[in-house]
């Protein structure tokens, strides 16, 4: 069973976490206000999903209950317009689709690469090369 099949069940016992699927529209018009082009796994993830728990919240349009409101423009526009003369080209080119509950953004790049930005020291820190490895290590110790 992969991941995407593991998070399927879990959602059935986990319904608040679990938020609508995002459409193509949606999602073109995310990519058109940020100016990026969202990875392929990432958008596979949404538009099975929405806005879902998977070991961390993740971000898109039309979030899981126990999510929040706050949809992946959201993150990446305050993002930018907090830390846009202070972040680097690649920062500045990924979107926020997380936090680490502490205010700390997590980004993702058009590479998939995962990315933790620092707020107090401006320092960030790869953390995972992929959706599918942060998916596959955070939830398999919850499911």
């Amino acid at each position: 069973m992969d991941v995407f099949e593991k998070l399927e069940e879990f959602f059935k016992q986990h319904s608040g976490l679990k938020g609508q699927p995002a459409t193509e529209e949606q999602i073109h018009e995310a990519e058109k206000i940020l100016d990026v082009q969202f990875n392929k796994q990432y958008i596979h993830f949404i538009k099975q999903f929405g806005g879902a728990f998977g070991g961390i919240s993740i971000h898109a349009f039309n979030n899981g209950s126990l999510i929040g409101k706050a949809t992946v423009i959201d993150l990446t526009l305050k993002f930018r317009n907090i830390y846009g003369e202070t972040i680097s080209k690649k920062l500045s080119e990924s979107y926020v689709i997380s936090d680490d509950g502490s205010g700390n953004p997590i980004l993702m790049d058009a590479a998939g690469k995962i990315t933790i930005y620092y707020h107090d020291s401006g320092e960030s820190e790869l953390l995972y090369d992929s959706l599918q490895e942060l998916l596959t290590l955070t939830m398999q110790k919850i499911i």
